[in-house]
């Protein structure tokens, strides 16, 4: 670990690189390293999922449009779709915030002291305490916000847009939309329309909520 050269006072001092031990020092730079591959890795996997949503909704958007005989509830599916790439989405980015994180107390402290500038000596027991117990700098519901902020909601914008697009191109040129009687066509067998309209209106709602109660900024960056 990393120590503070001196007499006693000299514990108030910054740590600067002379503090570190080559072993140390060495220990810090591959931990550095493998948390960027790390990195590395789960970004690859989170593009991945964001992919794995956009062709899905392609793929059944095509499926719902391309006949009149095909079921707006296509459409329905792809929200349910969606929301489970988006958990899986969301369970990978905190992931890849536990190494973002390491990486960024690294970055704050441990580099500039290698590089001369003054650090708190007590950084490293921030480390030590991430190592000994990862966690995620995110609660599940802020990182589903996150990806429904910079992905997902646009990806619902467009399935919505769709479902309305294939409910008006299923009636009748000519066809005044009046209600309440309107809200029948969003009939699923025996599920009346309403009960569907209020269904996929309250979804909505939910993640309008996610993003908006969604941290806006790194908790390592705070203050």
């Amino acid at each position: 670990m990393p120590g503070v050269k001196g007499a006693p006072g000299a514990a108030l001092d910054a740590l600067t690189d002379v503090s570190y031990s080559t072993n140390t020092a060495n220990a810090l730079i591959h931990l550095y390293r493998a948390e960027v591959g790390k990195m590395t890795a789960y970004r690859q996997r989170l593009d991945m999922t964001t992919n794995w949503s956009v062709v899905t909704t392609a793929g059944l958007a095509s499926f719902a449009l391309g006949s009149p005989n095909n079921s707006h509830a296509t459409f329905l599916f792809a929200m349910f779709m969606n929301y489970f790439f988006l958990r899986l989405e969301a369970r990978r980015f905190r992931i890849y915030e536990i190494a973002h994180h390491r990486v960024r107390i690294m970055e704050r402290f441990f580099y500039p002291a290698m590089l001369g500038d003054r650090v708190d000596p007590g950084w490293h027991q921030l480390l030590l305490a991430e190592l000994s117990k990862p966690r995620s700098p995110m609660s599940r519901l802020d990182a589903l916000g996150w990806r429904l902020n910079r992905n997902y909601l646009w990806i619902y914008t467009g399935v919505l847009l769709g479902w309305f697009a294939k409910l008006d191109m299923d009636q009748p040129k000519g066809w005044v939309l009046e209600f309440p009687d309107a809200l029948s066509l969003a009939d699923i067998g025996s599920f009346p329309g309403w009960l569907v309209f209020l269904g996929v209106f309250v979804f909505y709602g939910f993640l309008i909520g996610l993003a908006i109660r969604a941290a806006r900024t790194y908790p390592l960056e705070e203050g």
